[in-house]
């Protein structure tokens, strides 16, 4: 429909222009009406009811898609095969390549290369795609409207919208107002109650938008599947068996602010994975999430498991054990007994994605080793990457590998080469 976009375009920028221009202003109320989609019986368009309970009216031939998100969307699109739509984007955490070196008391620095976004990995176009927007910073809506997309689809509760304020209504206002079809998903930090099940709904919506929806359910059964395999191996513990299992972020924004790190409550997901999952108890035991402790406040948990979140960073068990700056933690159980164990990097880590069968996975064989001893985790990683992203065997390796997971190939006795 080529005069329609023509239209679109030049209207969304005149907007963009004034919208720039009185910045200032907050939008109210609900969000806005979308462009007009024409008549009801218009097979261009389909109606697709976003995380909000709202109608939004999509054309069935997608060719031009902004996102705004940290991994999630971009990870469903590649897996539904339509990557290639993505002209946008609006996290910086899809467009970095990452390395981090930490000290060490035995006089080698820690060091850590190359880490990367898995959606960015997959899919490297991200990484030069124009920027929308970033963490801490309004979304720019000249840039976005000049992109001429047909749909923007934003992840409420990722880092860009991270936070339930007028920010987020006047976000949605503005693309609203600009005449651009806008599906708005809303992640597990984003609802009253952590749970997966908003993966699975922001899935299905991804789907129904593209037109995907046997693609869309192939991913969640898939998803589901895996963590079936974890809770049918975790089932019949008894609360007296139940190891105390802590996130643990290894914050350096914490740690200027005379913290130790992060930590997450009962009200976070990650408590859900550990309690309702996992059979172990979360061993924070208020609500809290992302937050900052000291050092003796870690030390009095003294849980039998420590995991390390992405946090600022990513975090090996070798900055906990020999980081100068954390040798006040050295009298923990699970420093002692080496039960200190790492996520994958996720950069940007506000909330879950599509490998959070993975990190549940970590979380159940980290507190019930003897229940997993069988599972190669190395294998079951690249087995988990090539079902949920068709990839071959080589690209799971450097998935794994980018997402530095390498210690799995060397606890499987592997040598994590290619």
């Amino acid at each position: 429909m080529p005069e329609r976009n023509a239209r679109h375009a030049s209207a969304a920028l005149l907007l963009a222009v004034l919208l720039v221009l009185s910045a200032g202003c907050v939008g109210s109320g609900q969000g806005g009406t979308a462009a007009e989609p024409g008549d009801s019986g218009d097979e261009s368009y389909r109606t697709v009811v976003d995380s909000r309970g709202v109608e939004v009216q999509v054309p069935t031939d997608i060719k031009r898609v902004v996102t705004v998100s940290d991994g999630m969307v971009e990870g469903v699109m590649y897996g539904l095969g339509v990557e290639d739509t993505i002209v946008g984007v609006g996290s910086t955490c899809l467009q970095r390549v990452y390395n981090f070196t930490w000290p060490s008391v035995t006089g080698t620095p820690i060091v850590y290369e190359d880490g990367m976004n898995t959606a960015s990995y997959l899919n490297p176009k991200l990484m030069d795609l124009p920027l929308v927007g970033k963490s801490g910073q309004a979304i720019n809506y000249e840039s976005l409207a000049a992109l001429n997309p047909d749909l923007v689809i934003i992840r409420l509760g990722d880092c860009t919208l991270r936070y339930d304020d007028e920010n987020v209504q006047k976000t949605i206002d503005t693309i609203e107002s600009l005449g651009i079809p806008l599906v708005v998903l809303k992640s597990s930090h984003f609802t009253e109650s952590a749970d997966v099940s908003t993966i699975q709904d922001e899935i299905r919506i991804i789907g129904l938008t593209f037109g995907k929806e046997a693609e869309a359910s192939r991913m969640s059964a898939y998803l589901e599947e895996k963590i079936a395999f974890i809770t049918d191996r975790t089932q019949g513990i008894s609360e007296s068996d139940r190891p105390t299992v802590l996130v643990f972020g290894l914050s350096p924004t914490a740690r200027t602010k005379g913290g130790a790190g992060v930590v997450y409550g009962l009200d976070t997901i990650e408590a859900r994975f550990i309690e309702d999952l996992v059979s172990a108890k979360n061993a924070y035991r208020d609500e809290a999430y992302f937050r900052t402790v000291s050092a003796e406040q870690v030390l009095a948990i003294d849980p039998d498991v420590i995991v390390l979140s992405t946090s600022y960073g990513f975090h090996p068990p070798e900055e906990l054990y020999n980081a100068p700056y954390y040798q006040d933690l050295q009298e923990l159980k699970a420093v002692k007994e080496k039960r200190v164990y790492s996520m994958p990097y996720t950069p940007c880590n506000c909330d879950k994605r599509l490998e959070y069968p993975l990190e549940v996975l970590i979380l159940a064989k980290a507190a019930h080793p003897d229940r997993f001893d069988d599972v190669d985790l190395a294998e079951w990683t690249m087995d988990f990457y090539m079902g949920l992203y068709g990839v071959d065997r080589r690209t799971a390796e450097n998935l794994l590998e980018k997402q530095w997971l390498g210690w799995m190939l060397e606890d499987s006795g592997k040598d994590g080469e290619a």
